[in-house]
């Protein structure tokens, strides 16, 4: 892997890729926040981005006791893409995300899917050895790195960073990784995209409430797509077209994401609804992103070589 330091320094050194230092923040998305950047679509940009603790939490030992929870989730931008405009799609290809050299990882009381079975918290603080993160002294995890927070504004208000809902946010999708597109509604002029709390590791319900939160840099080319109707939030890969949705309700999430990919394929590949019902129950996989946000977040994915094949 790539060394952190090392990225950072080659790409503030090319004079064609706009950067955002991990200084320039929000901890919420919102219509009033103003831009850090702005950027012709088909822009590469690097986001430095802060852990989703901002940094806070320097030794396990300490617990969360003294931690600012005002400062979580911090998302790096906002970025103004000129000529996006409400109803167009931007699309936001993940060229690469690199991590730091160590993480950290807890669970604690009140926190999580199990948080009202915990008593007390506990800190791991993992160091990262190239591909792999060291959780204990006979057990590695191999990286998966991944993008938690990427939104853009929603049409009015204000959404904390660490919410999910239609224009995004804390999704912490672990298919948001290297090689994917993430595409997102644009609600108001310029769609004021940003991003943060990166995952070295994370397994499908986050049940803990951390994934391996890290800093980190993402190159992402942003785009912009016209006269397109689509069920977003959207990811692609070379694998998935997947659709996704969040609510309180876990129940609703899965009804809404399913919905939206009965929309995506009788508007955009010509299936009655009965068939997109049928195909889906058949070939598509429902996952679950996240359950502990205020609104849990399900994925349906479905396999693009069935599309190549009905063509």
């Amino acid at each position: 892997m790539k060394g952190f330091g090392r990225l950072l320094g080659s790409i503030l050194e090319d004079d064609n890729m706009k950067t955002i230092n991990k200084d320039k923040v929000i901890y919420a998305m919102s219509p009033d926040n103003k831009p850090v950047l702005y950027a012709d679509p088909g822009t590469q940009i690097m986001f430095e981005t802060e852990d989703a603790l901002h940094g806070q939490i320097k030794s396990p030992d300490g617990g969360f006791d003294g931690l600012d929870w005002s400062r979580v989730n911090p998302a790096t931008g906002p970025v103004y893409i000129n000529d996006a405009m409400p109803g167009d799609v931007l699309s936001v290809k993940i060229e690469s995300i690199e991590v730091a050299a160590s993480g950290v990882v807890a669970c604690g009381k009140g926190m999580g899917a199990l948080g009202h079975k915990l008593e007390g918290s506990a800190i791991k603080i993992m160091a990262i050895e190239g591909d792999e993160a060291v959780f204990s002294d006979k057990i590695r995890l191999p990286l998966n790195k991944m993008i938690g927070v990427i939104g853009v504004a929603p049409k009015e208000g204000a959404i904390p960073c660490g919410a999910p809902d239609y224009h995004g946010g804390n999704m912490d999708c672990k298919e948001i990784r290297e090689g994917a597109t993430v595409l997102l509604p644009v609600n108001v002029p310029g769609a004021l995209l940003a991003m943060g709390d990166l995952h070295a590791i994370m397994a499908d319900g986050e049940i803990g409430i951390t994934g391996l939160e890290v800093s980190g840099a993402v190159i992402a080319t942003i785009d912009v797509i016209k006269g397109k109707d689509l069920p977003l939030p959207m990811i692609l890969n070379e694998e998935h077209i997947m659709t996704l949705a969040s609510d309180e309700d876990l129940d609703i999430a899965v009804e809404m994401a399913v919905a939206n990919m009965v929309d995506y394929l009788t508007k955009n590949e010509g299936f009655t609804t009965h068939d997109a019902v049928m195909l889906i129950s058949l070939a598509c996989d429902v996952r679950i992103c996240q359950v502990v946000d205020p609104k849990k977040t399900v994925r349906v994915e479905l396999p693009r070589r069935i599309l190549s094949k009905a063509k």
